[in-house]
């Protein structure tokens, strides 16, 4: 019998690989694209406790100690940032203790997370394959820069957008802010038919770079930890095949906040810059609860095996990915992707979940090439202030 592609049955060669694409749900959003950008400055993470102490000219031996300790349990090998020699010179005041910075801050933020932003728009694009003027809807997410206009018009500046694209921002939303633009971008394409969503994140931790200080030990594991980076995805319903490759199609998209656990992710915007505390009860509070909301997602497509579904995780440290795996009794190639994203970038705030659904494809591409099924629907899952739980049912129609 011949198989003739349809609407709900069709084939597609992939940069020449032969992968079938699995059909798509009419009506159902999509990421038909991904791309990234970083500053230029790479970090080793061997190098950094030496670099970092002699910056921001600390002696203090004692805290010295304890940052090469975390830099050993924080998995991270590389991460790049938007800090520089360059800029501490030109800005000596962020090094030092107690000064009102912020003004100073806001402006470098300000102008790198949009270069990156830009960057990682247009590698986006340039894989999607469409023109810029297709491009509808724009949401944009950062938790690094504070301005009016905000960043989303000069985002549609840089990329030279129509004035009449629609825009959304999602500030300081935090490490859940990618998962949650990837929602917002969801309900958008699928209630408004033709639409072409662009998807931004941007994020550098300068807006929070401080000296070492022993009051501030949580200051220490931000900077074992954190990284810049940009990332972008298009998001449309019922993709044109011609045109278009269609990655993951977002079946589900739910939040949900923890009740009185408000000051456990806390952070503020002071004359120094961002100050965050996160309490040392997260990853217990993340196990106690990450169970019964992937189950609400699960059942909307009669799943219940957590080892016979993809999980597209954001590594918010190795704790939480440990936990997490502990907790459901994952096997370890379940969490990869994400800790390959923890490992090469560092937990790049809402950027994060673009690299590590890089890294799921490109495992798909392997599992595909070995001849073997991979899994069809898995969650992409992340964690953020309030506490915030962002999950999506989703499907990989590259497997």
């Amino acid at each position: 019998m011949l198989n003739i592609p349809g609407k709900g049955e069709r084939r597609m060669e992939n940069a020449g690989r032969g992968l079938e694409l699995l059909p798509t749900s009419t009506g159902k959003a999509t990421i038909l694209a991904l791309g990234k950008a970083f500053p230029h400055q790479l970090i080793m993470q061997e190098f950094l406790v030496d670099g970092y102490f002699r910056n921001t000219n600390c002696d203090d031996p004692e805290l010295k100690q304890k940052l090469a300790r975390l830099c050993q349990t924080t998995a991270v090998k590389t991460r790049y940032v938007v800090m520089s020699e360059e800029i501490l010179n030109k800005y000596p005041e962020l090094a030092k203790e107690g000064l009102p910075t912020v003004k100073q801050r806001l402006a470098i933020c300000n102008d790198a997370v949009t270069r990156m932003a830009v960057e990682a728009s247009q590698a986006c694009m340039d894989k999607w394959g469409r023109p810029v003027s297709d491009i509808t809807h724009l949401v944009y997410v950062s938790s690094s820069e504070a301005r009016l206009p905000g960043g989303d018009l000069y985002l549609a500046k840089g990329l030279g957008l129509s004035p009449e694209t629609s825009r959304v921002m999602l500030y300081f939303a935090g490490c859940s802010g990618g998962v949650a633009g990837l929602r917002v971008a969801k309900d958008i394409a699928e209630n408004n038919p033709g639409s072409r969503v662009l998807l931004a994140t941007s994020e550098t931790t300068i807006i929070g770079f401080k000296p070492p200080s022993a009051e501030r030990p949580y200051d220490l594991v931000g900077v074992a930890l954190f990284g810049d980076g940009a990332g972008a995805m298009i998001i449309g319903s019922d993709p044109d095949l011609s045109m278009e490759k269609p990655l993951f199609e977002l079946t589900t998209a739910i939040q949900h906040f923890l009740p009185d656990t408000e000051k456990i992710i806390d952070g503020r915007l002071t004359e120094e810059g961002i100050s965050f505390k996160l309490a040392r009860e997260l990853p217990q509070i993340i196990e106690d609860n990450i169970e019964g909301f992937c189950k609400k997602l699960m059942v909307l497509a009669g799943l219940s095996d957590y080892n016979k579904i993809f999980w597209a995780v954001h590594p918010g440290g190795p704790a939480i990915l440990n936990r997490l795996e502990k907790r459901l009794d994952l096997m370890p190639e379940k969490l990869n992707s994400s800790r390959r994203a923890l490992q090469d970038y560092g937990n790049a705030s809402s950027n994060t979940i673009v690299y590590v659904l890089e890294y799921m494809l490109e495992e798909s591409l392997k599992t595909k090439k070995d001849g073997k099924k991979g899994d069809e629907h898995g969650l992409i899952l992340a964690f953020g202030p309030g506490v915030t739980f962002e999950g999506i049912l989703a499907r990989n129609l590259l497997i």
